[in-house]
């Protein structure tokens, strides 16, 4: 499993990355997409929405079950990737490039530094 060292993490297995233009970028860790298996259906339901850490933004759908998604930090969420619209088995082939779900801009980016490292995320899944 791959746990790329540049990234933050929720222990609700998301994922965050701060771009240099201040934005966030928000996807499920590669641990959470092999525990959901087939990804067929992303539904994001807060686009243009100002949510608070740890609210549900959307749903994962797997052949066999169905998993919300809960934000990292404060901010309003600006759009969705057009791309697993289409294909969401994108979030199971490269959950930490193609497949990210949300851009995020933040009301508090300080609030990443609460989240955990990679390090952190291994142990917490036992990796």
């Amino acid at each position: 499993m791959n746990f790329p060292a540049e990234l933050s993490y929720t222990q609700d297995h998301e994922w965050i990355r701060i771009e240099a233009d201040g934005t966030a970028v928000i996807g499920i860790t590669d641990f959470a997409q092999h525990e959901l298996g087939d990804i067929v259906y992303v539904d994001i339901t807060a686009i243009g929405q100002s949510l608070s850490k740890g609210e549900v933004f959307g749903s994962v759908e797997a052949v066999k079950t169905v998993s919300d998604l809960f934000l990292p930090i404060d901010g309003e969420v600006l759009e969705l990737n057009p791309a697993i619209e289409k294909t969401p088995q994108l979030l199971n082939e490269d959950p930490y490039g193609e497949g990210w779900i949300i851009r995020l801009k933040p009301s508090d980016a300080g609030q990443k530094d609460d989240l955990l490292s990679a390090e952190a995320y291994q142990e917490l899944v036992g990796a």
